[in-house]
């Protein structure tokens, strides 16, 4: 019986080794069958194929090329099999068929015995496209995260791990493929030459480069006020146009707008119009202008509500929005854009909205109540409790001294808190407490021109800036006790 048990066991071993062993030559022989490639595995160009499609996940995706009928060049343009009314975005496509004009394979495993190790019995996305002669099909399956590749079939028999994952280009919703309304790049200085708001804003902006309106070269975008050309913040400006210029709404309401679909989006009577002149270059290289018009609003039943709540709001003592309030806010918004005449609209971030809708007046003026630059201050008059002071300077704007009572000063402390009254908010109302100081600044500039500002108490926590007789903004109050203790430390030393 022992020795019947020990042949039991010395079988067993027996068995498990054999079984080792054809496993290990199994594995040598499947190691053989993958090598190294490195060699293009497809050459399809891209300009030679008919007809696209391609499922991924629960997306089917279908095109066809055709000849446009109104293009005297015979130029072909990509079909939407399911809507020829969609508007296909030709250089999408082309992007996508760019994988296969040289399709190159890291690995090559040669007739694999189970397609389904690979993720290939059911592919993560199957590709079919035609150039009228020949049909390809792609199957994409797993992601071999060792490899950081894809393996993929080709319908040859192999397996392959791709150096280039198609599916970083096939992965899209339909409206990645839309052809979006162009937006120009507006930013550039020189390039927008007026800016017109109608609607909830109703303002001009010109662009003017050496302007007579203004104490600074860099002051370039102007508007009229009371009668007169006034600055704006040219880098807010500047800013302003970056945001409409790189606008990138990633989903769209309709393609084909009706009357009805404007409607329903408040765009037949939009909440804000937005009108560029702009230069540009023809295909010449003659510079033309052209006009970019784009419409935004809120959702009609939305903004209803929003300005019932705001006139409410009105009525009672409330406090400030805070910036998380208004992030949040941005979040529940819900608007709509739709660029010139265009049959798109386009679903904007309460974000965005927020940014557009920030265009007005106050929105982009410049906050520092000094108008000019500080080196150009040939001589600064001071009324500071009942008596008055006058600071003067030699030299120029490179290179200025200041003296008070003919003794050389160190004006640093003076600048930075001159340069530091900036406003909180904008304000027309009239001073009607305490002028705390009063400066006149006499400018070394062509004309000698001079500029006022009076700072008078208004509560608390601001004063209210006046500035050539025209109330400004309220200023922080701690600023203003800056300024005053640097005007004592001149003429009190």
């Amino acid at each position: 019986m022992k020795r019947a048990k020990k042949l039991y066991i010395l079988l067993g071993i027996l068995v498990a080794v054999c079984a080792v062993t054809f496993g290990v030559s199994r594995y040598q022989t499947r190691q053989e069958e993958i090598k190294n490639s490195g060699e293009v595995i497809l050459e399809v160009p891209t300009d030679s194929v008919e007809s696209l499609s391609w499922d991924v996940d629960d997306r089917s995706f279908s095109f066809h090329k055709e000849t446009a009928e109104e293009d005297t060049d015979s130029e072909s343009i990509w079909i939407y099999d399911e809507d020829d009314a969609f508007p296909v975005d030709k250089n999408k496509i082309n992007s996508l068929l760019s994988c296969f004009e040289s399709l190159s394979a890291a690995f090559v495993i040669e007739n694999p015995e189970d397609l389904g190790q690979y993720g290939l019995t059911d592919p993560t996305c199957t590709i079919d496209f035609s150039d009228g002669e020949t049909s390809y099909t792609v199957l994409l399956g797993d992601y071999s995260p060792m490899d950081s590749q894809r393996y993929v079939s080709i319908g040859d028999g192999n397996v392959y791990l791709v150096e280039d994952d198609p599916m970083e280009e096939f992965d899209v919703e339909l409206s990645n493929m839309l052809d979006d309304d162009d937006i120009p790049y507006l930013e550039e200085e020189g390039t927008t030459t007026s800016i017109r708001f109608s609607g909830d804003i109703n303002y001009e902006i010109t662009y003017e480069a050496d302007s007579a309106n203004t104490y600074r070269e860099e002051d370039v975008y102007f508007t009229e006020q009371n009668g007169r050309q006034v600055p704006l913040d040219s880098t807010r400006v500047s800013d302003y146009l970056h945001e409409v210029s790189f606008l990138f709404p990633d989903e769209y309401v309709t393609y084909k707008a009706t009357d009805e679909d404007l409607a329903d989006c408040g765009l037949d009577n939009p909440q804000l119009v937005i009108e560029a002149d702009y230069n540009t270059e023809d295909d010449d290289g003659n510079t033309v202008s052209k006009t970019f018009t784009i419409s935004i609003s809120r959702d009609p039943a939305e903004l209803a509500k929003a300005q019932d709540d705001a006139e409410k709001t009105n009525s009672s003592d409330t406090e400030t929005t805070s910036e998380e309030e208004e992030d949040a806010e941005a979040e529940d918004i819900t608007a709509y854009m739709r660029i010139g005449d265009s049959k798109i609209i386009y679903r904007l971030s309460g974000e965005d909205y927020q940014t557009l809708m920030a265009g007005g007046y106050n929105d982009l003026r410049d906050t520092e109540v000094l108008p000019a630059d500080f080196a150009d201050i040939a001589q600064i008059d001071i009324s500071l409790e009942g008596t008055d002071y006058t600071i003067t300077s030699e030299g120029d704007a490179e290179e200025r001294t200041y003296f008070y009572a003919d003794e050389e000063l160190d004006i640093a402390d003076l600048q930075s808190a001159m340069q530091t009254l900036t406003a909180d908010s904008f304000t027309d109302e009239q001073p009607t407490e305490k002028e705390e100081i009063h400066l006149t600044l006499h400018l070394d500039l062509e004309g000698e021109p001079s500029v006022e500002i009076g700072l008078y108490r208004y509560d608390g926590s601001y004063c209210l800036a006046v500035v050539d007789g025209t109330p400004m903004c309220l200023v922080q109050r701690s600023y203003v006790v800056d300024l005053i203790e640097a005007v004592n430390a001149i003429v009190l030393s």
